[in-house]
């Protein structure tokens, strides 16, 4: 009885220990990267401007899966391959856009103009191979600072000013038709399955983890460097808890025993 009391208790302290990682890998405290919202949804009666000037609410645009991209168009970092990384998933992808999805582009840069967006689409445009992408089916928009915080705390996008640039991370974040947060991918290139699949969950309701939670885990953005590197600090202290744990169990359980052997013996 004894030792089943040890190993529940074992278990327990091991599976709290869990669920605070899992916790934490979820809802990760951080100043700049993302913190996913899988589930939530963002706010569709947020009015941003087009890049023909026009103002739109978001639900006129999200109304099937929506591929959205953040970004500011006078970056000067990782902006452009992302966006040239979409570009490239959209042009090899064999879903139809404005069939199967829509393609949105804001600017987290409440200074971002319509024409800039205007200008920054036409380029980005003419990169396409396979043939002319739908130009009614990626939209571009700028919005002011109120519209533009709200949209990036529903979705969990966290990014700081610094000089005249922003310090922020890559990815693209896949909306169901009712603005409903299905799927992260992270990066600047993107698979076509992986988005495929990712646009498929959405058109049915679903979400999806992130492959990368755990590369989210063990690598920390790094402002100085405008890089995520290896966080050998809480990677190592979470495998040395781990074996600590076990260690501790292996003992009392190894005590226990020889414990339990000594009272068979006296008792003979």
């Amino acid at each position: 009885m004894k030792k089943l009391n040890i190993i529940f208790v074992i278990i327990f302290s091991v599976s709290s220990g869990l669920a605070n990682l899992q916790e934490s890998l979820q809802y990760p405290e951080q100043e700049i990267g993302i913190v996913e919202h899988l589930g939530g949804h963002v706010p569709l009666d947020l009015i941003f401007v087009n890049e023909n000037a026009d103002s739109m609410y978001l639900n006129e645009i999200i109304n099937k899966p929506t591929v959205l991209s953040l970004v500011y168009f006078n970056c000067p970092g990782i902006c452009s391959p992302l966006l040239s990384g979409v570009v490239d998933v959209l042009d090899r992808m064999d879903l139809k856009p404005g069939v199967n999805y829509e393609a949105l582009t804001i600017s987290f840069d409440p200074n971002d103009t319509p024409e800039l967006a205007r200008d920054k689409k036409r380029n980005y445009f003419m990169a396409f191979r396979s043939g002319p992408f739908p130009e009614e089916n990626w939209h571009w928009l700028t919005g002011d600072s109120l519209s533009i915080k709200k949209l990036t705390d529903a979705v969990g996008f966290k990014y700081k000013k610094e000089g005249r640039d922003y310090i922020h991370a890559g990815a693209l974040i896949v909306l169901s038709g009712d603005g409903k947060i299905s799927r992260y991918l992270r990066g600047i290139e993107f698979q076509p399955f992986d988005l495929k699949m990712a646009i498929t969950e959405a058109s049915q309701g679903r979400t999806g983890p992130t492959i990368s939670k755990v590369l989210l885990y063990c690598f920390s953005y790094d402002p100085a460097g405008k890089k995520y590197v290896f966080n050998f600090m809480k990677v190592g202290g979470t495998i040395f808890i781990i074996f600590l744990i076990i260690f501790i169990a292996f003992l009392t359980i190894k005590k226990q025993s020889k414990s339990g052997e000594s009272e068979v013996v006296h008792g003979k």
